[in-house]
């Protein structure tokens, strides 16, 4: 008998739920039949924890005495976007800091920037506000450089716009130089193999088709509750494919939002990237209602089930033209080796299991102590079904300024 969010979500007021975690339901389910666990389970958390860069932070400072429409501004030396009200901006994770020495050599250490200057806030630290304005009548003021912290000011809000991709690249290099990516420091002839996934336990692997994952979901985002506000940026619903049990291929992604003023920053670390830039690791957890068999057999999923594609980050990467060279499974990568073209590679991972494993943990704790009620989403995320695609930018010649 299918089971509804409202009575999952009494049973969890009651204490009476069954909640465990993506790593827990796998032995449950190869121990008890899905049949069984499926109606004496009724959540399962998955959660993940690694370097997200379209990640930011929305901020309101309130208004200066005399006021001031900020057409300019910078945290800590970082710009902001400023193209908004009077005090609102917009703190991208990656922006750099114009002052860090680092990011002037390559490969540059890149020590400061944007998700560093979020951290800071969420750690409660003074930054220093530098802001410009053109002056307007009733906003004459044109100069601010202020002291400020998070308790200082009227909202500051963590919005994502691509968080907890599906799945991902294996990112490896087969040329003859070191190159500085994303996901990391690769080394040359396939020296090493870098991802970025918590594999089993990452929500959207176990929600492949976003049955209960979608708009108006609420989840733990840093350290607090938040909600998928949309899809991600470069969703890509076709891209994850089923064959028989396993799943393989890239796929979805989420927007994300919740209250900074709530975070910790065990939950929320700035990254410094070698050679590329600045980022912010984000903790995410979301609970999967087992409302169903159908939806249970998507949650039990193991990394020997999931594969992700292996792709040549050197020149034909850069050029929109990757070189596929397969796939490997989590459980393999997970191991610390793979055999690519005969060769056994080191593998590392950008995304942290066990803060993954711990975040999944403690979202079960809340919700078992009722802490966190369940919602259903108001509007699916785009689905294959849907004919929603992911797009290169079609670029074209500008000529004479026409």
């Amino acid at each position: 008998m299918p089971k509804t969010f409202e009575e999952i979500n009494e049973k969890i007021r009651k204490g009476e739920a069954v909640v465990v975690t993506a790593e827990e339901i796998i032995g449950i389910v190869e121990k008890d039949g899905l049949k069984k666990a499926a109606k004496e389970v009724d959540v399962v958390t998955t959660a993940t924890f690694g370097p997200m860069c379209s990640s930011g932070a929305m901020l309101n400072i309130g208004h200066t005495t005399p006021r001031m429409k900020i057409s300019k501004a910078w945290l800590n030396n970082v710009p902001v976007y400023a193209g908004l009200a009077a005090v609102d901006f917009y703190l991208g994770a990656t922006e750099l800091s114009e002052t860090d020495p680092g990011n002037t050599n390559y490969p540059g250490k890149f020590n400061y920037g944007g998700g560093h200057v979020i951290q800071d806030l969420i750690d409660k630290k003074d930054v220093e506000l530098r802001a410009e304005s053109y002056g307007t009548s009733e906003y004459p003021r044109k100069h601010l450089r202020s002291w400020m912290n998070i308790n200082d000011i009227n909202e500051c809000v963590l919005v994502n716009f691509r968080n907890a991709y599906q799945n991902y690249n294996v990112a490896v290099n087969e040329g003859n130089e070191t190159i500085y990516t994303y996901l990391g420091v690769l080394k040359p002839n396939l020296g090493n193999a870098n991802y970025c996934s918590a594999g089993q336990l990452s929500p959207l692997l176990n929600d492949p088709y976003f049955k209960t994952i979608g708009i108006g979901t609420r989840i733990f985002l840093g350290g607090t509750q938040g909600y998928v506000f949309w899809n991600g940026s470069q969703h890509d619903p076709s891209g994850i494919k089923r064959e028989g049990k396993t799943l393989k291929g890239g796929g979805g992604t989420l927007s994300v939002v919740g209250d900074m003023k709530q975070m910790s920053s065990k939950y929320i670390k700035a990254v410094s990237m070698l050679g590329y830039g600045v980022s912010l690791s984000v903790g995410i957890g979301v609970p999967i209602p087992i409302l169903n068999e159908e939806i249970l057999s998507h949650a039990a999923v193991r990394d020997e089930e999931i594969l992700a594609p292996i792709v040549d980050y050197g020149h034909d990467y850069a050029l929109n033209k990757p070189n596929r060279l397969g796939y490997t499974s989590y459980k393999q990568l997970k191991s610390g080796r793979i055999i690519l073209k005969n060769k056994e590679v080191p593998t590392g991972s950008l995304s942290s299991y066990p803060k993954a494993l711990e975040i999944a943990e403690l979202l079960k704790k809340q919700i078992a102590k009722g802490e966190f009620l369940l919602t259903e989403k108001v509007q699916p995320l785009p689905a294959a079904e849907s004919g929603y695609k992911f797009r290169l930018f079609s670029e074209r010649s500008v000529k004479n300024g026409n």
